[in-house]
């Protein structure tokens, strides 16, 4: 990790495009993360798939209690950056890759019962075995993120659950929201408990997955902390919650420049970035990323559609309005652009993947990657 800023020196110097984490943010999430597990008593774990910030490896492992991966290389990555426990997941697992996953994990968690059939010979002994369940119930906003919608292959519903296939198995796991609230989780409990009761009963851990947003503004962390509280005492269970968007909710911005302004009815922005490639769930939730200083389309005097530099006619971030007209070469800053980014990020056509930097708490900005053609060389 090289500095690449002293403390004070103006961001805009640096070349973009890159994404910069804040410390003092991403420490105050892990405050209120930490205080969640202490005063429930829940193990709270880095989901790597939202957040698997390496520069910051150090400092999660201070407050959390490790991490939940989606496969050998995500258990990898958390065994060389992380410390703490790991517990791995994914729909399916491969043979090849099952022996080197069970030297990394703590915990694994099948998504069936073939799968738990075909590696229950393989895990004796050398992990935590625990299955996944579908509640049949979630409020995600979208059908795309909705791990129990309709024909979904995430998880064991209660019609297709063999209580009398369970030699082994030490836990439960769900996993059903997506950014929501305490009152979600509650709704999912209700129907977990009433299909899984007498299964929860004879296990020594359950797992509350993700999609907790309990970092944002508003947030019932005093319900959620009860929940958890009644849920131990009543089955006398361990219980791990695995946010992933809560640890890097509101940490940082991905910082872009214009590279030109054309004029086909609109003013379009074109930007050294992309809404394909650097910000991909812009379009798959779809949503509107806020945009520093600027407003709303007609909000402010000068309306501008901002654009990526590929190919990709709808690689649009959307339409914002400011105080004055941009300019080539202006910086823009695409705020909360830290989590479910960097882990989604590609080299579409080419397109520099954004370098990655740390705001230290003492003014002090650190390079933490830098990225050029050798990614895009690499991957294809």
């Amino acid at each position: 990790m090289n500095k690449v800023n002293k403390v004070g020196e103006s961001l805009d110097k640096v070349k973009t495009p890159y994404y910069i984490c804040e410390e003092k943010l991403l420490r105050k999430n892990l405050e209120l993360l930490k205080k969640v597990g202490t005063l429930s008593g829940a193990k709270v774990l880095l989901a790597l798939k939202g957040f698997a910030f390496s520069g910051f490896s150090k400092l999660v492992s201070e407050y959390l209690d490790g991490c939940t991966c989606s496969g050998l290389h995500e258990a990898t990555f958390a065994k060389e950056y992380f410390r703490g426990e790991i517990h791995t997941y994914a729909p399916a697992f491969k043979v090849e890759e099952i022996d080197e996953i069970l030297e990394l994990s703590n915990h694994i968690v099948f998504n069936s019962f073939a799968q738990l059939d075909k590696y229950r010979e393989s895990v004796k002994g050398r992990a935590s075995v625990g299955l996944r369940i579908n509640p049949e119930v979630s409020k995600a906003p979208v059908d795309i993120y909705n791990p129990c919608g309709l024909y979904s292959r995430l998880g064991i519903t209660e019609k297709n659950f063999d209580r009398k296939n369970l030699d082994g198995v030490e836990g439960l796991h769900f996993h059903a929201l997506c950014e929501q609230d305490a009152d979600a989780l509650e709704v999912v409990l209700e129907s977990f408990e009433e299909k899984f009761s007498d299964i929860i009963s004879t296990c020594k851990w359950v797992n509350f997955g993700g999609g907790h947003h309990i970092t944002k503004e508003g947030y019932d962390v005093q319900k959620l902390i009860k929940l958890i509280k009644d849920f131990k005492t009543k089955y006398g269970v361990e219980i791990y919650i695995e946010p992933g968007e809560a640890v890097g909710w509101q940490t940082g911005a991905l910082h872009v420049s214009v590279l030109d302004i054309v004029d086909n009815g609109m003013r379009i922005a074109i930007l050294d970035s992309s809404a394909e490639a650097h910000m991909p769930d812009t379009l798959a939730m779809p949503y509107r990323a806020e945009v520093r200083n600027a407003g709303k389309k007609n909000e402010k005097k000068y309306t501008y559609r901002l654009a990526g530099n590929t190919c990709l006619a709808g690689d649009i971030m959307g339409d914002y309005s400011f105080d004055e007209p941009l300019h080539v070469g202006q910086k823009i800053i695409f705020e909360d652009q830290i989590h479910y980014t960097i882990v989604k990020n590609t080299t579409f056509n080419g397109i520099k993947l954004p370098d990655l930097k740390i705001l230290r708490e003492n003014g002090e900005i650190e390079m933490v990657r830098e990225f050029g053609y050798e990614e895009y060389r690499r991957r294809n």
